[in-house]
């Protein structure tokens, strides 16, 4: 058995993801791409983002899908949403993003996709594990290896499907674009200048390493309104993400935006089953909708137990506080591009700026602290801790109906998160302080 053939690969919330040729390596992606070409053969689609690294990996995807006797279709750089899109669209068997979303850019990550486009269940992520241990078995010769193609019109067919779907009528409107260096920098302004909009971006020089830094989503509080612009939209790396800032400077995160599109879909009967967000979604998200009326389901973190839970019921609209929003009406995954036209869309329809639009619901006082876990333990393991468990419990009582806290491990990275929330902001302050000192002694 040879060295590549030793490695094991294991799948988490969010695929695979580490730092680049140290954690994930090339050999990993070849083994990736072989088992893919086996578990689904015909025609599998590879889109990354601008990561220096991303070419590496998905060269190595590319190889392995051939290697294993499926065809292979290079996308280059397009967004993941864009992936998602062109899957059904091209005919796919399956796709597959190289990118490691709001993440510095010496990580990076690979994920699958459906051939509808949408994020693998568990039994297949596990299925694709399974023959990625089973990668000596004989491959495919001569005329059986699979095809490699690149296709060029990626980003301008993305855009294209998605305009013929959702197209505010925004002429003459102010918008700042913000494309992290990421994977909207081409997509997000071509869609825009479609609209016929007086368009400014900026984040759109990629060179390799400057995706996420100091730009986009992750730092929005630097997108400043300072040329009278209507609004401003911030991507993340991979533009799954999408955060505004209206027209006075105000940032609307992720719930304000799903409350502005839940009440707009209402008010037009269109909701379906009601709006679907995460336990981290800001205690005011709720309180507004009680008020006029949106049922709310609430799951895990985690777009996919978002769109599992949005499947089931038949929701027109879900998402997460980060800006991570799906709408099934247009598209079957979370996608920043969408979203940002559907907030447009409401605006030019309602005539109301976004600032009027954003007071749908009121936020209240938050507090996050992302506590890293010293490297070797679990971030799992510290957040089931005894001690940690005792001081949740002492803050539940100190913070009694007016708040709540939440504490759990990343998936993605080695944290325990701990956010509290409350009516006063000294209270939730001090209550977060608190318990994430003691995960700090504990996982430090």
């Amino acid at each position: 058995m040879t060295d590549l053939e030793k490695r094991s690969i294991s799948f988490g919330t969010d695929g695979v993801r580490g730092v680049a040729n140290r954690d994930l390596l090339p050999e990993d992606a070849f083994l990736m791409g072989l088992a893919a070409a086996r578990a689904f053969g015909g025609n599998i689609l590879v889109g990354r983002d601008t990561r220096r690294s991303g070419g590496m990996l998905s060269s190595a995807l590319l190889a392995g899908i051939s290697s294993g006797g499926a065809g292979a279709t290079d996308l280059g750089v397009v967004p993941t949403p864009g992936v998602a899109a062109l899957a059904p669209r091209l005919g796919a068997s399956a796709a597959i993003v190289v990118s490691a979303s709001h993440n510095p850019y010496p990580d990076n990550g690979i994920k699958f996709l459906s051939g509808e486009g949408r994020k693998l269940p568990d039994a297949e992520e596990r299925e694709l594990e399974r023959l990625i241990a089973r990668s000596g078995d004989a491959r495919p010769t001569g005329g059986r290896v699979g095809p490699v193609e690149l296709f060029a019109g990626a980003v301008g067919l993305y855009v294209d499907a998605l305009l013929e779907k959702l197209r505010p009528d925004a002429g003459g409107m102010k918008v700042l674009l913000d494309c992290a260096n990421g994977a909207a920098f081409e997509a997000a302004p071509l869609a825009f200048r479609e609209l016929g909009v007086e368009l400014t971006v900026t984040g759109d020089g990629p060179d390799g390493v400057n995706i996420n830094a100091g730009v986009g989503s992750t730092h929005v509080e630097k997108l400043e309104v300072s040329g009278g612009e209507d609004v401003a939209f911030a991507f993340d790396g991979d533009a799954d993400r999408v955060l505004a800032v209206d027209e006075t400077g105000g940032m609307v995160d992720g719930d304000r935006i799903i409350a502005i599109l839940a009440r707009d879909l209402h008010e037009r009967g269109r909701l379906g089953g009601g709006a679907v967000v995460t336990v981290m979604s800001n205690l005011g998200f709720f309180k507004a909708m009680d008020s006029l009326g949106i049922p709310c389901r609430v799951t895990p973190v985690g777009d996919r137990h978002v769109a599992e839970a949005m499947w089931g019921c038949g929701a027109k609209v879900g998402g997460e506080q980060s800006g991570h929003v799906i709408l099934p009406e247009y598209v079957t995954t979370g996608d920043g591009l969408a979203t940002a036209l559907a907030v447009l869309d409401v605006m030019v329809r309602s005539g109301k700026p976004l600032s009027e639009l954003a007071r749908v619901m009121e936020v209240y006082p938050q507090r996050l602290i992302n506590v890293r876990v010293r490297e070797g333990r679990s971030a799992k393991k510290v957040a089931e801790h005894e001690e940690i468990a005792r001081a949740v419990s002492a803050a539940r009582t100190r913070l009694g109906d007016e708040g709540r806290i939440l504490l759990r491990p990343s998936g993605t990275e080695p944290l325990v998160r701990v956010m509290v929330e409350h009516e006063k902001k000294a209270v939730c302050n001090r209550v977060c302080e608190t318990v994430a000192e003691v995960v700090s002694g504990v996982g430090g």
